[in-house]
């Protein structure tokens, strides 16, 4: 299957917690696209990015959307967390953004929730795996591991995403948390 996504990060992650099935990027399968994630939610933009994929290739597609949600800040940056700046932005620049738009707020007002969906779709079956992940943006970036949001998040351990291993991360990230109610899901599809 095809996992629709550019980001080698999120690929490196999909390979390893789905050891068993056969996953192909868009690279290797000489595929560029760049879906607009324009909508609602977060399983609004994975579907609409796997089913894009498929109706090229006819293949099973696996996409993901996935985003962090401030309760203080009424779930922003939600669906728009990798855009909330424009597109042509750093990590390193959202990071900052974020961490300076929460710098009034108090440890007890800094929670955040990373949601992830990610949605298989072959054509006729549709299933989506959902993981979630409580912490709290931290005051400063931490750590040199990983991607995206993981230098901020900051988890009940004192320890930001950024300072695991990538077998810590996959085993309390919300992706693998996604991925692995998705794995459950396609094993008992029986492909």
């Amino acid at each position: 299957m095809i996992f629709a996504t550019n980001n080698s990060g999120k690929l490196r992650e999909v390979r390893e917690i789905l050891k068993g099935y056969d996953i192909k990027s868009l690279k290797e399968v000489n595929l560029e696209v760049d879906v607009l994630e324009d909508g609602d939610t977060f399983y609004d933009n994975a579907y609409k990015k796997a089913k894009y994929v498929y109706d090229l290739v006819g293949i099973p597609v696996i996409a993901d959307d996935s985003g962090l949600c401030i309760d203080v800040l009424d779930g922003f940056p939600g669906v728009m967390t990798n855009r909330f700046l424009g597109n042509d932005v750093s990590d390193e620049e959202r990071n900052l953004a974020l961490i300076d738009k929460m710098k009034s707020y108090t440890d007890n007002d800094r929670k955040v929730r990373f949601i992830c969906n990610i949605v298989y779709y072959d054509g006729v079956n549709t299933l989506v795996g959902v993981g979630e992940l409580v912490g709290k943006i931290a005051e400063k970036p931490k750590g040199d591991g990983g991607f995206g949001f993981d230098s901020i998040f900051l988890l009940d351990s004192g320890k930001t995403l950024a300072e695991l291993s990538m077998e810590e991360k996959n085993k309390c990230s919300a992706r693998y948390l996604a991925i692995k109610d998705l794995k459950n899901k396609l094993d008992n599809l029986k492909l």
